[in-house]
């Protein structure tokens, strides 16, 4: 459908649609792939960062014992009472639960839909503190700078709200502001949350089910990033390079001139959200249509551009003019041409059934390279599982957000630590089927996907990956290659002057392993025995005083210890063989 074949919906109809759009926040992680974007250097405590002082925190400290207290959390919490004490704790914690809604392996099923409910919608600060915010980020009079501004606000979240204006030039704007102290509060909260985490990190050790520290620090970068509106205006400007050759989809294009770490302004775009089915059936559109653009773009935005939006709910796309609008990109994924690779590798492993591919690509996409702690083996055991329900399924029936979460609880129970990028696409894709489940009633979101796959945009473009993955491997390679070399030869050295020493180490069952040890203690315990038996009747013959019974008392104490230690070995193995039977 092209812009001149849509329909074109009046403006009331456009600004409510962008109210909805604008009213709700994102709160999830802005993902790096490690070899795509460089490392940015280790940021400073927020402490330090925003000057926390110790009286606030611990007045904090006092109002969430106080929301604890209140929702009874020493006595359990239901899906729905943990998704409302998280919500009334502040803008962290919901951030805090959205991320845990896409842990299935951390809460059970329920918990995990719960709170996927969490969204932040306050009331508005008053326009007076909007203008004085403005005016200081600008550093001007706000008639210098818009001819008029809409004092009611489109809609408003926990860390900013966004006012309809028009620039002196004449353009129609949306103005995102953020809200005063937003971050300072924020901050506070992880700075908190950070102790508390370090504490309970040292107290539960690694038995704990998931790693706090990890959680805490994944909030802080997202929250940095969050609050850094700079950064969404850049994301937006990218976004739109991306796009600017498809027909279909776009974004509001950024106005960096006005933009400032606290204020983003952008081009209004009016329309109908995509959760509105039936008004935008009613102004002509072909919901299918509407379906595989949306998905067919998500999928170009992950396996081609690397570069796609990390929360596409309802709020976040809308339809104007035959165009589709992805909204609010605070938060961002990206993915690297090495990892794309391998997730279409994952994709059709499975499609194929082929398990060893799909261990492979899992073990090259893990963070950490040290196979040697995994279990090849019981891995295999359990994708075998994993291929066997989801590759008798049809292409057109296999969900590919079940599939992907199934791949990461997975990875998580064998301690192959995947990328956060691939929870970021398994989450976007689960929320696009479900949005998407009225438009596309008939097709699965893996059918598109893997048509997509097989024609992909050009035989250079997959000649391009394919040598930027050979590239990426035959580095890995050859470093491994030389670091075996210099092992060998050092070892070498060792053994001409008589210092190698082995280690050997049993990697497998458990059970084998402690049925081995039980084994050596018996034979240890036997030789043993003998060696008293043996030496009491060196003593008995010897004649060594002085003598009980007629028996010296030295071998009778060893043929005593001899015997006792000889019943508990058999009555130890009787024990264990009545055991198996």
């Amino acid at each position: 459908m092209t812009k001149s074949q849509a329909h074109i919906p009046d403006p009331d109809e456009g600004r409510a649609a962008q109210e909805d759009a604008f009213e709700e926040e994102s709160f999830f992680h802005h993902d790096r792939a490690v070899d795509a974007v460089p490392e940015e250097p280790a940021a400073m405590a927020p402490s330090e960062e925003y000057k926390l002082t110790l009286a606030g925190k611990r007045d904090r400290i006092v109002e969430i014992f106080g929301v604890l207290r209140k929702y009874q959390v020493t006595r359990g919490l239901t899906p729905v009472r943990l998704r409302c004490m998280l919500e009334e704790l502040g803008p962290i914690f919901v951030k805090m639960g959205q991320i845990l809604s896409t842990r299935s392996e951390v809460l059970p099923q329920a918990y995990c839909d719960e709170l996927g409910k969490l969204r932040t919608e306050v009331d508005p600060v008053p326009f007076s503190v909007v203008r004085e915010c403005l005016e200081a980020e600008f550093n001007k009079p706000l008639a210098s700078v818009f001819s008029d501004i809409d004092e009611k606000p489109l809609g408003s979240a926990s860390i900013a709200q966004v006012h309809r204006a028009h620039l002196l030039s004449g353009e129609e704007v949306a103005v995102k502001v953020q809200r005063p102290g937003a971050q300072q509060v924020m901050a506070r909260d992880i700075d908190i949350m950070r102790t508390v985490a370090r504490t309970a990190t040292r107290v539960i050790g690694d038995d704990a089910v998931i790693d706090l520290r990890a959680v805490v620090e994944e909030l802080w970068t997202s929250f940095r990033e969050e609050t850094n509106f700079l950064m969404e205006a850049r994301n937006l400007e990218e976004f739109y390079a991306f796009n600017e050759h498809v027909p279909y989809v776009s974004c509001p294009r950024p106005y960096l001139d006005y933009c400032t770490e606290h204020v983003v302004v952008m081009e209004y775009v009016g329309g109908t959200s995509i959760a509105d089915s039936a008004r935008l059936r009613s102004q002509g559109y072909d919901l299918a249509t509407i379906g595989k653009h949306v998905v067919e773009n998500y999928t170009t935005q992950i396996l081609d551009d690397g570069f796609f939006h990390a929360d596409p709910h309802a709020g976040n796309i809308i339809v104007k003019e035959g165009v589709v609008f992805f909204i609010d990109l605070g938060i961002v994924g990206r993915v690297s041409s090495h990892s794309r690779v391998i997730l279409k590798d994952i994709i059709f492993s499975v499609a194929e059934g082929d398990t060893p591919k799909l261990k492979d690509a899992l073990v090259r996409f893990a963070v950490s390279r040290n196979t040697a702690e995994i279990d090849h083996a019981a891995l295999l055991e359990d994708l075998d599982l994993i291929v066997a329900d989801f590759a008798t399924v049809d292409l057109a029936d296999l969900n590919v957000g079940e599939f992907l979460t199934a791949i990461i609880n997975l990875a998580h129970k064998h301690k192959v630590e995947l990328p956060s990028v691939v929870t970021m696409v398994a989450r976007g894709m689960v929320t696009l089927e479900g949005l998407l489940a009225e438009y596309l009633p008939d097709v699965n979101m893996i059918d598109i996907i893997s048509e997509h796959i097989k024609r992909e945009k050009s035989s250079f473009k997959r000649l391009e990956e394919l040598l930027e993955d050979l590239e990426h491997q035959g580095g890995r390679t050859l470093k491994g290659t030389m670091e075996a070399g210099e092992h060998l030869g050092l070892a070498a050295r060792m053994l001409t002057r008589g210092q190698l020493k082995v280690n050997t180490e049993f990697i497998g069952s458990e059970e084998i392993i402690q049925r081995l040890g039980f084994i050596f203690d018996r034979l240890s315990m036997a030789v043993i025995v003998a060696g008293l038996f043996m030496g009491s009747s060196i003593v008995y013959y010897a004649g060594i005083k002085p003598v009980i019974f007629g028996i010296p008392v030295l071998g009778f104490l060893g043929y005593a210890a001899a015997f006792v230690m000889a019943i508990m070995v058999g009555r130890d193995i009787w024990r264990n063989g009545h055991h198996k039977k």
